[in-house]
């Protein structure tokens, strides 16, 4: 009854905050299943990447981590923060998990980014996430400078604040642009309602990072093997994004 119900609440309340304990504060680093996390036992620390005998460094810019602090405005519902790879969910990592994978893959840096889970929630929900997102970015990516840089989030369903929002993450929290999906709930960003987002990225000089979210239309159709989505759906996406900021005259404006 109610007894077992509130002890099941209670066991799942230990459970998120051992959680987040194990993350340092409330960071995990999750990825598009394409990152091998775990360093395997006894691989030599920080290799160099060599052309023509010089050594060159490497940055990763397609990198993701969560943070945990935005639990509270999700319902606490943890699998929101955690992707769908190959039928299974991805498990979440935490930093020196992270560094090592980096240090064997021979990954000087990463320039980190949140995949935009927040552009279906009400406004003020959205600008609540995005708040900690950039304040927490901020904070990992000063703590190691030389391993990660970081995209802010932007609450595009209201485009001024989104503007607001930039201009903060790139004047005052030190982040280098800002990652988007590809549309906002089906209005694409070619809309003129993005454009001031955009011309504000121009001024500042700042990334945009563009990443697929699905398409919801082709689900049917990508079952079985060959994990479709990704090999199909996000191609395609990235492509009719592109396709209509150019042929709609955003990337000219």
């Amino acid at each position: 009854g109610a007894h077992a119900q509130q002890s099941r609440r209670d066991e799942q309340d230990a459970a998120l905050n051992a959680t987040r304990r194990g993350f340092l504060g409330g960071i995990a680093f999750c990825g598009c299943g394409l990152k091998h996390a775990v360093a395997a036992p006894g691989q030599p620390q920080r290799q160099a990447v060599k052309v023509a005998g010089k050594r060159v460094k490497t940055i990763d810019v397609h990198a993701h981590c969560v943070f945990l602090d935005v639990l509270p405005l999700i319902d606490n519902d943890r699998s929101v923060l955690v992707n769908a790879v190959r039928g299974a969910n991805e498990a979440p990592i935490d930093v020196p998990t992270r560094l090592a994978a980096m240090d064997r893959q021979k990954v000087d840096m990463e320039v980190l980014s949140v995949n935009p889970f927040w552009y279906r929630r009400p406004r003020d929900v959205a600008a609540q996430i995005v708040k900690v997102n950039n304040e927490k970015m901020a904070e990992l990516c000063a703590a190691h400078p030389d391993r990660f840089a970081g995209f802010c989030s932007l609450t595009l369903q209201d485009p001024q604040l989104a503007v607001q929002e930039l201009e903060r993450a790139m004047k005052s929290q030190g982040l280098k642009g800002a990652a988007v999906g590809t549309n906002l709930a089906g209005v694409p960003f070619s809309d003129a309602r993005f454009h001031p987002v955009w011309a504000k990225a121009e001024e500042l000089g700042a990334a945009l990072f563009f990443h697929p979210q699905g398409v919801p239309e082709l689900n049917a159709q990508l079952a079985g093997n060959g994990w479709l989505a990704n090999a199909v759906a996000y191609p395609t996406e990235t492509s009719i994004t592109l396709s209509k900021l150019i042929f709609e005259g955003t990337l000219n404006k």
